[in-house]
């Protein structure tokens, strides 16, 4: 699959499967938590408070794995598999945009002293088990 078609078919998952589960390093193993995700330009965005564990973990070590877009039809659905170094933003402007209602259960307004986002910039991203490719199409970071 060419490069141009291929960050359609990614951009199109991260588009509409925007929760997953992002894995970080906790105690030297693995630890995944769902998480819902944003997306701009391959640059995945979540927002989290600043006193969770995965913020240790990332802390510790920035980088993570995330996969997006399983629709739970069985063999074959495609899916994105996501390595990405991730950085702390504490842009006021961004939390606003990133901000819905949803939020209220754990933090009061987008200006929350706790609230942060994560932001992720993508290292690796591979297109999995797309119908008729024979094996996973990786993307190239530039």
């Amino acid at each position: 699959m060419k490069q141009e078609a291929l960050r359609k078919e990614i951009e199109h998952i991260l588009e509409n499967s925007y929760i997953g589960p992002m894995a970080t390093v906790k105690r030297n193993m693995p630890h995944s938590r769902y998480m819902t995700f944003y997306h701009n330009n391959l640059t995945l965005y979540t927002l989290t408070d600043k006193g969770t564990e995965k913020t240790e973990d990332l802390e510790k070590n920035p980088y993570t794995h995330i996969i997006l877009g399983y629709e739970g039809e069985g063999m074959g659905d495609a899916y994105v598999e996501y390595e990405g170094k991730v950085s702390f933003n504490e842009s006021a402007e961004l939390k606003k945009q990133l901000w819905s209602n949803q939020l209220k259960q754990y933090f009061s307004s987008p200006d929350d002293p706790n609230l942060t986002v994560l932001e992720i910039k993508p290292l690796h991203i591979r297109l999995m088990n797309k119908k008729g490719e024979e094996s996973p199409q990786e993307l190239e970071i530039t």
